[in-house]
């Protein structure tokens, strides 16, 4: 019978998954299932005020996901000397995803995304 290591989470793991339980409709039984950590130790994390979601991060109601138009292209390789758009900003995800954004955003906004994305 092989034995089971402990798995040790880094607080930034805990806060990142103590925060995807307070998503609208999501249950820390999900969250606990995409993580294969037993619940218990996720409502044992969420008492603890290092890890327990910001209460002004968190999704009211009324700003509820929604969809954001999302277009797919091919990469291509740009000349050297590419003149840059205002308001324009590119970032480099985990996996070799590229996300562009153009023209006016919500920083706030924008976070959610990206900690939902890298999640």
């Amino acid at each position: 019978m092989a034995r089971r290591t402990k798995r040790l989470w880094t607080d930034e793991e805990k806060r990142s998954i103590c925060f995807q339980t307070a998503a609208p409709g999501v249950s820390v039984a999900q969250v606990a299932r995409r993580y294969a950590v037993n619940a218990n130790l996720i409502f044992k994390w969420l008492r603890d005020p290092r890890y327990a979601p910001d209460p002004a991060l968190v999704l009211a109601p009324s700003e509820e996901a929604r969809f954001l138009p999302v277009e797919i292209v091919a990469e291509t390789k740009a000349p050297a000397a590419e003149p840059v758009a205002e308001n324009r900003i590119e970032i480099d995800l985990a996996g070799g995803h590229r996300m562009r954004i153009s023209g006016s955003y919500d920083p706030e906004a924008l976070a959610r995304l990206i900690r939902g994305l890298t999640a």
